[in-house]
């Protein structure tokens, strides 16, 4: 069976960091490519960062270059995203989820096929 667990949400103030995890288990994390999204209560999922099947590039929404880093373990089948610099504005529970695209995409749906439940990320002063 499929599963992705997130990991790492939690309360934090303005400028400070999370790393969040993103853990599988029943399959390779490194056949896929890796999409992080959030969503921020009462607006839509949005894409934040992903990490392609066949290159490992990385992809970041404007809103979040320079400020968070996507990257993955494949010995701990595990896809990290490191959030610095935290602004209000991030708040939101943050989803992984697995394309099978060979290079990831900055979109919600239709190319991911599997996600997490989420872990909620809190910034505030």
């Amino acid at each position: 069976q499929v599963q992705f667990v997130e990991s790492g949400g939690d309360l934090v103030q303005p400028g400070d960091s999370l790393r969040l995890s993103c853990a599988a288990s029943g399959f390779t994390l490194d056949d896929y490519g890796i999409g992080w999204f959030r969503q921020a209560p009462g607006k839509g999922r949005e894409p934040v960062s992903c990490i392609s099947r066949i290159d490992d590039s990385t992809r970041y929404v404007d809103s979040v270059k320079g400020r968070f880093t996507i990257s993955r373990d494949n010995a701990k089948n595990t896809v990290y995203l490191q959030m610095d610099s935290l602004k209000p504005e991030d708040t939101a529970v943050y989803y992984c989820a697995a394309t099978e695209l060979a290079y990831c995409t900055l979109v919600v749906a239709p190319t991911y096929n599997y996600w997490g439940q989420g872990t909620q990320v809190t910034v505030s002063p």
